[in-house]
C-alpha cells in the first residue's frame, strides 16, 4: 500500500529536476521574470513638443539663478505627512510614486524645487488622465510647490512663458509672505503670553 504513494512522489521530484536541468541548459536559471523579455534604451528623452517647450523654458527663465529638470518623479519632490498609520501613509505614496512632472525649476544654487510644470496635451482631455491632475494640483497645494499648467502649442513664445512663471512665482512669494507673518504673529503673541 505504501508504494502507492512512493511513485506519484518520485514522479513530482523526477518532475522538478526535469524543469531546473532545462533552465539551466537555457541560461535562464538566474534570470527573473521580468528580466527574461529584457531592455532596450529608448531613442529620446522628450517627444518633439515636450523638447519644443524646453528651449523656450530654458530661454524663459534667469539661467544664472535658476535650473530646469524634465521627467522628475513626483515622490522626489512630494511626500504624504507622516502618519502612525503606515498603511495609510504608503497608500498615498503609491498614489504619486510612479508619476512624473514633465518638468521642475530648481534653484540653480540649492536645487530647491520652485516650480513644476505640466505641458498639457490631448491627453489630460481623458477621464483617467484629469483624475491624475487631480491629484497632482491637490497634492501640489497642500505641498506648497506651485504647479504651472501650460496648454500644449505648436509654437510658444518666451516673453508670454515668463510672464506665466512670474505670475507663479508671484503667488507663491505671497503665499510664503503671508505664511511668514503668520508665524510671526504666533511667535509675537507667544513671546508676550510668555512675558506676562
Amino acid at each position: 500500500m505504501e508504494w502507492i504513494w512512493i511513485v506519484p512522489v518520485m514522479m513530482f521530484i523526477a518532475l522538478i529536476l526535469l524543469k531546473t536541468l532545462e533552465a539551466k541548459l537555457n541560461g535562464d536559471s538566474e534570470q527573473s521574470p521580468a528580466d527574461a523579455l529584457g531592455y532596450r534604451q529608448k531613442k529620446l528623452l522628450f517627444s518633439a513638443a515636450e523638447r519644443s517647450f524646453l528651449g523656450v523654458l530654458d530661454q524663459a527663465i534667469d539661467q544664472d539663478r535658476y535650473r530646469v529638470f524634465g521627467k522628475v518623479r513626483v515622490a522626489d519632490l512630494l511626500e504624504p505627512q507622516p502618519s502612525k498609520n503606515r498603511s495609510e501613509w504608503k497608500k498615498a505614496f503609491n498614489k504619486i510614486s510612479a508619476k512624473h512632472f514633465d518638468y521642475v525649476i530648481c534653484t540653480r544654487d540649492t536645487l530647491s524645487p520652485v516650480c513644476a510644470i505640466e505641458l498639457d496635451d490631448q491627453s489630460h482631455n481623458q477621464e483617467k488622465r484629469q483624475q491624475r491632475d487631480e491629484l497632482l494640483e491637490s497634492a501640489c497645494n497642500g505641498a506648497g510647490l506651485p504647479l504651472l499648467r501650460v496648454p500644449a502649442k505648436r509654437t510658444y513664445k518666451p516673453e508670454a512663458l515668463k510672464a506665466m512663471l512670474a505670475k507663479r512665482f508671484a503667488a507663491k512669494s505671497q503665499a510664503e509672505a503671508s505664511s511668514e507673518a503668520l508665524e510671526d504673529e504666533v511667535l509675537v503673541g507667544e513671546i508676550g503670553g510668555a512675558v506676562r
